[in-house]
């Protein structure tokens, strides 16, 4: 698919934006020219609720809406729940010889995922680059010397002085298909709140896909996570 990042809603006016979509349209046409695939192509756009005037316009310009997503956000980080891991499972500290084999997994994790793709070497070193990184946070389970399921969580220090908050993620929520269905997902959020308690944090945020196939919005809405914002993900069929 060719995609677009979302700044054109900052342009004020419905017309400009017109203007501007169709130009990327057109210039991301000239791009799939030189790609030989058989499989569909489309434009995908981006847009949350609160954005009324872009959904309007993508609606009128013939995309529509395919995928609802949500940001939610655990408020505080008191009277957390004690959730043991299943038996023969274990947290232990990440070393750097691991950080591949835990991204390789997580990889495998996510296929069952709408989008799925390959992960590429230079996304895991693009990652590691980034000033949110942080190993020691992560809480991932093993059995023996399989990786089980994970949370990697990070703090964002610069969004968190802008927004005058105290706010960890728990992102990258993940557990490999032998160890579903076992509570470990539970267990590693529970584990990741204390971490990010620690760490002097006030509450948690994550992303959802609201049709993940995991029953994934269930399980946060389980563990205390309230919806801040919705999003959608448009797509047209690129002619």
């Amino acid at each position: 698919y060719y995609h677009f990042a979302y700044l054109l809603p900052a342009w004020r006016g419905k017309g400009i934006r017109r203007v501007m979509l169709r130009k990327n349209e057109q210039r991301l046409r000239e791009i799939a020219a030189g790609h030989s695939v058989d499989d569909l192509r489309f434009f995908r756009a981006w847009a949350l609720d609160t954005e009324k005037d872009w959904k309007s316009l993508l609606i009128d310009e013939e995309y529509q809406p395919e995928r609802y997503f949500f940001e939610m956000v655990r408020p505080n980080l008191e009277k957390l729940p004690d959730i043991p891991l299943p038996d023969g499972l274990e947290i232990r500290p990440v070393q750097p010889e691991q950080v591949r084999t835990i991204w390789k997994a997580a990889e495998e994790a996510f296929r069952d995922h709408w989008g799925a793709c390959e992960w590429k070497d230079e996304w895991l070193r693009e990652w590691q680059e980034d000033p949110t990184y942080n190993p020691g946070l992560w809480q991932v389970a093993w059995d023996g010397d399989q990786v089980a399921g994970m949370v990697l969580n990070f703090i964002d220090d610069k969004e968190n002085r802008e927004y005058n908050r105290l706010r960890g993620y728990t992102e990258n929520i993940s557990v490999r298909r032998p160890w579903r269905k076992l509570g470990l997902a539970r267990a590693l959020i529970a584990q990741s709140f204390s971490v990010l308690k620690n760490q002097g944090m006030t509450e948690a945020a994550l992303g959802v896909d609201t049709h993940n196939p995991s029953g994934a919005l269930r399980l946060y809405e389980g563990m205390g996570f309230k919806v801040v914002k919705r999003e959608a993900a448009y797509r047209k069929v690129l002619d």
